[in-house]
């Protein structure tokens, strides 16, 4: 999976922050739901546009950042 083909970065989207492509759901909100506990079905049945590829890819993003690298986002498309 590259997490790159389904993250996004668009200003006039949700301010600019890191969201699943083609939804106003930012990554982080998935992530802290997962910190607080929450399972993956209970994820996908508050945000049903979400897929569980989709939290598959927050994790392989948050991942990457906590390699400590610089980031490369994809423009909006």
């Amino acid at each position: 999976m590259n997490w790159q083909d389904r993250i996004q970065v668009d200003p006039t989207i949700c301010h600019g922050k890191v969201c699943i492509k083609g939804t106003r759901i930012p990554v982080a909100v998935i992530l802290d739901n997962l910190a607080a506990g929450e399972t993956i079905p209970t994820i996908l049945r508050s945000y049903p546009t979400l897929q569980s590829v989709d939290i598959q890819t927050a994790l392989a993003y948050a991942a990457e950042l906590a390699r400590e690298r610089i980031v490369v986002l994809p423009d909006a498309a």
